[in-house]
């Protein structure tokens, strides 16, 4: 009998592009019908924290708190090489940012994220206010918060809209570990047999090899979640985070992960 496997994930391009033979029907999958959710990381983390799908995209900063119940595939993890979140503003960056963002209210993505803990980590004198993800931009625009901590595609295309780039997070995480910034990855829910579990980390292995030898419809696909409303072009660049040493999660990602997550622990 078929086994439904919920697999959540966030509405943008670059995870479209991992998942797209699965949620296209490219692969055989045996007796696994998989189901696929959109949702931002946010929302996907406070969802794992009630261990309520099978498979869904994390941030490593949440994973901190899901590792009883979920454990991390190999494949499809998101490393920030030297780049990562960045904090942008309306105004140009003071010489000093890090004195500077005590001041400063700061949009952030959901606290649960990498990208939270990666600023906290950064300032952690700094005030914070939730926002989704893809309402930052505008919520810096219209003077809501002074600056805004962008992810996925606004990391890139922050300047479109005439904002100021005050700093990169990942690549201050590299200067300060010589680590990528290990920012999300795929869990699956430890009560699951172990063979479901195996045949998961097959499939979406496979998914993002088929993804990266047939790129043209990959990135077809890609572009319907790319930029802000998931309807702008999707950059060239989008697909670092699933090329590479992303297809399997390698020792320096491994290394980094537990450097990050073992900063969340009280001294």
């Amino acid at each position: 009998m078929p086994q439904t496997i919920r697999v959540a994930h966030s509405p943008d391009s670059d995870d479209a592009f991992m998942f797209y033979a699965l949620a296209e029907g490219k692969l055989d999958t045996g007796d696994l019908r998989y189901v696929h959710e959109l949702s931002d990381i946010e929302s996907l983390n406070q969802r794992a924290l009630r261990a309520e799908l099978e498979v869904t995209a994390v941030s490593i900063h949440a994973y901190a708190y899901l590792w009883r119940d979920y454990a991390l595939l190999s494949s499809g993890s998101s490393m920030g090489d030297g780049y990562g979140p960045r904090l942008v503003s309306t105004e140009p960056a003071p010489a000093d940012v890090r004195s500077a963002l005590k001041s400063r209210r700061i949009a952030v993505p959901g606290t649960l994220t990498t990208a939270y803990l990666a600023l906290k980590l950064y300032q952690p004198d700094c005030a914070t206010e939730v926002v989704p993800f893809d309402q930052i931009e505008d919520a810096v625009h219209r003077g809501d918060v002074d600056v805004g901590l962008l992810i996925h595609e606004g990391q890139l295309t922050y300047g479109d809209t005439g904002l100021h780039l005050w700093g990169d997070l990942g690549a201050w995480w590299m200067a300060e570990t010589g680590l990528p910034l290990p920012l999300g990855g795929n869990a699956v829910r430890r009560d699951l047999e172990p063979e479901v579990i195996a045949q998961i980390a097959r499939d979406l292995r496979a998914s993002i090899v088929y993804g990266l030898e047939h790129r043209a419809p990959a990135l077809a696909h890609a572009k319907q979640f790319g930029g802000s409303g998931m309807s702008a072009p999707i950059p060239s660049s989008a697909c670092t985070s699933i090329n590479g040493p992303s297809t399997t999660a390698r020792g320096g990602g491994r290394r980094s992960s537990c450097c990050s997550t073992a900063r969340t622990q009280p001294a």
